[in-house]
């Protein structure tokens, strides 16, 4: 800049001087909005503030398809998480959520995954709930909230009167530890008990990086719990109403499948077709 306004001073100056106006650069476009995304700083592997989990790089993958940056509103996934977040109007996306999620306008599914069988590479490899050593290992269970029964592997295990020997894990855990649904997958691998119904997600993330080697099964819920959801198909949410933001979200699934696919496979998510 500094050579330019000095080379003004010779036959530049001169145009000005005799009425000519240089010509102008034109006017830079304005920059698109962000991509306003609700997200949990604490929760591995779907979310974390250093933007480390797979929700996080589907997020910035929908951002560059957009032309636009990620801007995260980061909120625990607690009591009143859609209601002071997404209807606040504080933020505009939730990257996962089940599909028939009724606070949010969902899109088309990205991914389908299950809940599955947990335990030791060298312990009983557990693929049914009616596999009777069920009814007297120590088995593991992910609570939704004070009453166990309120989760499928939970109701599975009561409606076969197996419940003295379960443990119950809660999602939620104590925050001020990393990545606190993961736990119960820790619990495995420490001998705590000794298999765990766990969604694949976290299975999948957790047991890779465990230190002691651990197997994964998928929960054939066809075969075994019909009656029962075990497979969810999971989806991006947005805003009631906010169809227009819903219908992109469609087209760079549809677009970007394969993408998505490769980081679900990155990240060790059993996925269901």
């Amino acid at each position: 800049m500094f050579l330019l306004l000095r080379r003004a001073a010779g036959p530049v100056a001169a145009l000005v001087l005799l009425g000519a106006a240089p010509a102008l650069a034109p006017a830079p476009a304005p920059a698109r909005p962000p991509l306003r995304v609700c997200a949990d700083p604490n929760n591995l592997p779907f979310s974390y503030a250093k933007e480390e989990g797979f929700e996080n790089r589907i997020a910035q993958l929908v951002a560059r398809e957009m032309g636009t940056r990620v801007e995260y509103t980061w909120w625990a996934q607690r009591r009143g998480f859609s209601r002071n977040t997404l209807k606040a109007g504080i933020c505009d996306l939730f990257i996962g959520v089940p599909s028939g999620f009724g606070p949010v306008l969902a899109t088309r599914p990205y991914y389908r995954s299950t809940y599955t069988f947990v335990t030791r590479r060298n312990g009983p490899r557990i693929t049914s709930f009616d596999d009777p050593r069920l009814r007297s290992l120590r088995v593991g269970v992910q609570l939704v909230g004070d009453d166990y029964a309120n989760t499928p592997p939970a109701q599975a295990l009561t409606n076969r009167h197996i419940v003295r020997n379960v443990r119950g894990y809660t999602v939620i855990g104590n925050y001020l530890q990393p990545n606190p649904p993961s736990r119960i997958v820790r619990a495995v691998s420490d001998g705590e008990v000794d298999v765990a119904v766990v969604w694949g997600p976290l299975a999948g993330y957790f047991a890779e990086r465990s230190p002691t080697a651990l197997r994964v099964v998928p929960v054939s819920p066809e075969i075994d719990v019909p009656y029962l959801p075990f497979v969810f198909d999971m989806a991006m949410g947005v805003r009631r109403g906010d169809t227009a933001l819903r219908d992109t979200l469609d087209a760079i699934i549809l677009r970007r499948k394969a993408e998505i696919d490769g980081i679900l496979k990155a990240y060790h998510v059993p996925v269901k077709i």
